[in-house]
């Protein structure tokens, strides 16, 4: 029964040792991806220059991705849950309602600059017939409902009328999305707070109570 019990154990140790292995290798081949978008741009991946960056043939990689679509597709779930866990990070520095929205947002946009590849996956859909699958999407829906319940706590706190609601949500994504637009257009290698762009997001996010003005009492 010993014997059976360390055979059992040995079996374990040896699938989690071959688990832990395809993970750093799934994980190389993403970096390797971002990296080739970073230099070529994000149509400019393909699954041959990953591969010999890889030091592998190109067949190898569909051990672990069956096609270019399903790099994309995770590369996008990365995105996502980096853009994520950055606006959580910031949301929490600033006090419930306009501050944490807008610290939350320039959190975002410190990420979105320093992985412009990935950002421009994630926002701008630069790829023909790519859509992310739903589990892919997932991150990106709830940086929707956290930024929406900040607007509802501005609400609340008689910082916004009721009108933003329904509308502040995508105010707020036009005007974060049109500075870092901006910013990578003309300024791509300055940070955020740098340059003529991105230091202007504040003023703007100041504008959304005389876009939906509280309530009078």
């Amino acid at each position: 029964m010993a014997e059976s019990n360390a055979g059992d154990e040995t079996g374990r140790l040896r699938l989690d040792r071959r688990a832990r292995r395809r993970q750093e290798t799934t994980e190389e081949i993403l970096d390797l991806a971002t990296e080739v978008m970073t230099e070529h741009g994000v149509n400019g991946l393909t699954l041959a220059e990953v591969a010999r960056r890889l030091g592998v043939q190109t067949p190898s990689l569909y051990k672990y991705f069956p096609s270019i679509g399903a790099v994309y597709d995770a590369l996008f779930e990365r995105a996502a849950q980096q853009n994520l866990d950055a606006l959580r990070e910031g949301m929490a520095r600033g006090e419930p309602g306009l501050d944490s929205l807008t610290t939350g947002l320039e959190a975002s946009g410190r990420w979105v600059l320093k992985n412009q590849a990935l950002a421009q996956l994630l926002f701008w859909r630069p790829v023909p017939n790519f859509e992310p699958s739903p589990a892919a999407f997932a991150p990106s829906k709830e940086i929707a409902g956290i930024q929406q319940q900040a607007i509802v706590e501005a609400v609340t706190a008689g910082q916004l009328g009721p009108d933003a609601f329904e509308e502040a949500g995508y105010m707020v994504a036009i005007l974060i999305k049109g500075v870092l637009t901006q910013a990578m257009a003309n300024e791509p290698h300055l940070d955020w707070g740098k340059g003529r762009y991105t230091p202007l997001f504040p003023k703007l996010l100041k504008l959304l109570p005389a876009a939906y003005p509280p309530a009078r009492t």
